[in-house]
């Protein structure tokens, strides 16, 4: 297993280096690129009757369980990061369109692409029930902005809107994974169950996470409260995120959800009244470290699950179809939400102009929806929909979030205060 983890760890240093000294693309997608093209590279000496690289790599793929490490330990610690930045001010002043992202928007995009992906398959001749289109609707809804941030950021994105896309990507994760959840049980139950028993899963999962969430960020911020020293600081808020994600889990609550609240009470409250200007530097130093390298590893392996899927041209057609499905539920979404939400006086100075298309577009698809494929059970159901949803993902990161930075500019220059100020 270390063998494991030093060649994994060692291959993706690689693609950020290279990415840095020669391809100066945005960091994860840069080095998600460079996994693809290894992986091109694989494929092609293997049809030139040289198959080590590409048996070697694929032997470590496989033995890498994509979906258990990017649950259990990769998401809850990019949550926590994340939420470890956010302004909660912020995230109040702007908490009804996230709100409506972040749950309506998710119900809706579930039911929306179900609907769609239904009649594509079977217009080529799959037969694939409801119950798989609405958990294939529920895992590719989740929006992953991870690499679009900073494009966001350097290209001069009004605050309001840098702060919805980040508001939404915090807890949209964690209402697609239990709309997931909610849908995977109905599949293994065998029957439909009541509107009741739904509605207990949901607030156990979601209502628990936050109860959990905010339990567990107040302990946190009481024991830092009691320490000056960065090292036990440090090692406060490893303990929180990886010892919390496992007892969520084993309470059944939502853990991204249970992350997500207390990142927001340790980054706001712990950040001010626990922790001393030392213990802050390194703290914040720590998680922006960590988020970085975890998001070079996500997708690197990402690039390279490339080599154990098994797809056809069909598969890429379809996927390709069911990428703008993706896309118009997200506009059907975001759209008429963005527009009502426009209307109402106590919200109206934080809507920029552009706001739809910025968020319609920048609404990439990234690992989370992936691991959830994976977490479905074993069948011809499961492969085709891992494969599908792979190459949704894939060109929504290569084409989104290369396309969005230009697309901001297009619409707001190089001075966003002047777009917000003439809005």
């Amino acid at each position: 297993m270390l063998d494991l983890a030093a060649a994994f760890i060692a291959l993706t240093t690689l693609f950020t280096y290279l990415n840095y000294r020669l391809i100066r693309l945005p960091p994860a997608i840069g080095v998600m690129i460079g996994a693809l093209l290894l992986s091109l590279l694989a494929y092609g000496l293997s049809a030139l009757g040289y198959p080590v690289l590409e048996l070697e790599i694929q032997e470590m793929i496989r033995r890498i369980d994509f979906s258990d490490i990017l649950m259990t330990w990769f998401l809850p610690a990019l949550l926590f990061a994340g939420a470890l930045h956010v302004n909660l001010d912020d995230l109040r002043s702007y908490k009804w369109p996230i709100t409506f992202l972040a749950t309506g928007g998710v119900l809706i995009a579930t039911f929306v692409v179900a609907g769609l992906a239904h009649y594509t398959f079977a217009l080529f001749g799959w037969q694939v029930s409801f119950i798989y289109c609405l958990l294939f609707g529920a895992l590719i809804s989740p929006t992953d902005p991870i690499a679009v941030m900073g494009i966001l950021k350097s290209s001069g994105a009004p605050k309001p809107l840098q702060t919805t896309i980040v508001g939404e990507s915090l807890f949209n994760d964690g209402t697609a994974v239990v709309m997931f959840s909610i849908l995977l049980g109905v599949l293994m139950i065998g029957h439909t169950p009541t509107i009741g028993e739904v509605s207990l899963l949901f607030l156990k999962e979601a209502i628990g996470g936050i109860v959990f969430g905010l339990l567990l960020g107040y302990v946190v911020y009481l024991l830092l409260s009691k320490v000056n020293e960065f090292q036990p600081s440090v090692m406060l808020t490893l303990a929180l995120v990886f010892g919390g994600a496992s007892l969520a889990a084993k309470l059944h609550v939502s853990a991204p959800i249970v992350m997500v609240v207390a990142g927001l009470i340790i980054g706001n409250h712990g950040r001010h009244h626990a922790m001393s200007e030392e213990s802050r530097r390194y703290v914040d130093g720590f998680w922006v470290l960590i988020d970085e390298i975890l998001n070079a590893l996500l997708f690197a392996l990402i690039g390279l699950e490339l080599l154990v899927l098994p797809f056809t041209w069909l598969h890429v057609v379809a996927a390709i179809l069911l990428g703008g499905a993706v896309l118009l539920a997200r506009v059907l979404t975001v759209g008429p939400g963005i527009i009502l939400i426009r209307q109402l006086k106590s919200v109206q100075l934080q809507v920029a102009p552009g706001t739809v298309r910025i968020l319609s577009w920048g609404g990439l698809r990234g690992g989370v929806s992936v691991a959830l494929a994976l977490a479905l059970p074993l069948g011809p159901e499961r492969d085709l929909l891992l494969t599908l949803t792979y190459i949704v993902v894939l060109v929504s990161i290569l084409v989104q979030g290369l396309t969005i930075g230009p697309l901001v500019k297009s619409l707001y220059g190089s001075n966003p205060v002047e777009a917000e100020e003439a809005h």
